[in-house]
């Protein structure tokens, strides 16, 4: 079972769950550093691997008009500041070969999206910077297709993986999370990430942006940390009502302790002598 390691968090599917957590994207500095601040607090409370996430930009969008996020440059400028103040571990999301060099010397892990993962240039270039990958498969992609993005990794010289469930294409302007092939992906021997917040996407379901069913996110949460993985990636928002991007499926920031600690005790109970 291979084991990724982020400064002193381990992330395997054995290992105590590691939340990541934080922005779909970044707003401004200073609600990065409270939320991130926020988040930090809490996972220290409850004893919790924590890394912090947000996107500096967001490529992906439905609409010309979507907010996309600050650029590359005011992004690395944000997470210099939360590194310095809150010596966080830290996880960002590119989409281009050429955000790599500059962003892979602030950041703890490179993330592909969904959309990319099967982009041979984008992998390649990050396999480079031998940082730890999380790999979200497409919801295009079967379970099994995911090793094909392994071997490439591997022909890149890079293992350091983790694979990241999001949910596949179920009909139009839905997603469907398919816990059978969790456990398939699982097989594979790489840690497995469900991100919740974008499997309670509903791409396209406002017209000119995602819908989504945040509501949902603890019941998609619990079933998913049953499986025996490495852990959950969840976006907060102080007010989701206002968010920039994608609130829909946002967790309300002061939700998140509460969702996260009942959580943990289904995790600390899968992962114990008993199973």
């Amino acid at each position: 079972m291979k084991e990724i390691k982020v400064k002193e968090i381990s992330i395997s599917n054995n290992s105590p769950m590691t939340i990541i957590a934080g922005l779909n994207v970044l707003e401004d500095e200073n609600m990065a550093l409270k939320v991130a601040e926020q988040l930090k607090e809490i996972a220290i409370k409850h004893n919790i691997p924590f890394i912090f996430k947000a996107s500096f930009d967001k490529a992906n969008r439905s609409s010309i008009e979507s907010y996309r996020g600050p650029g590359l440059k005011s992004g690395i400028k944000i997470f210099k500041s939360i590194k310095k103040h809150l010596d966080l571990p830290i996880i960002t999301d590119i989409h281009e070969k050429g955000q790599i060099e500059e962003i892979a010397q602030v950041v703890d892990i490179l993330q592909i999206p969904a959309f990319l993962c099967r982009q041979t240039d984008l992998i390649s270039a990050a396999c480079k910077t031998q940082l730890p990958l999380n790999i979200k498969k497409g919801q295009f992609l079967s379970p099994y297709q995911m090793k094909n993005i392994i071997d490439k990794c591997y022909s890149f010289g890079n293992d350091n993986i983790i694979l990241c469930e999001r949910g596949s294409s179920f009909g139009y302007d839905n997603l469907i999370v398919d816990f059978l092939g969790i456990s398939e992906q699982k097989t594979f021997n790489f840690p497995i990430i469900l991100d919740v917040t974008h499997s309670l996407q509903l791409p396209g379901g406002q017209g000119n942006s995602a819908g989504g069913r945040s509501h949902q996110a603890e019941d998609l949460a619990r079933a998913a940390i049953a499986l025996k993985i490495s852990g959950l990636f969840i976006e907060v928002h102080p007010n989701p009502d206002e968010a920039l991007c994608d609130g829909p499926s946002a967790t309300r920031l002061e939700d998140f302790e509460d969702m996260i600690v009942k959580v943990k005790l289904i995790d600390d109970l899968v992962k114990s002598e008993k199973f």
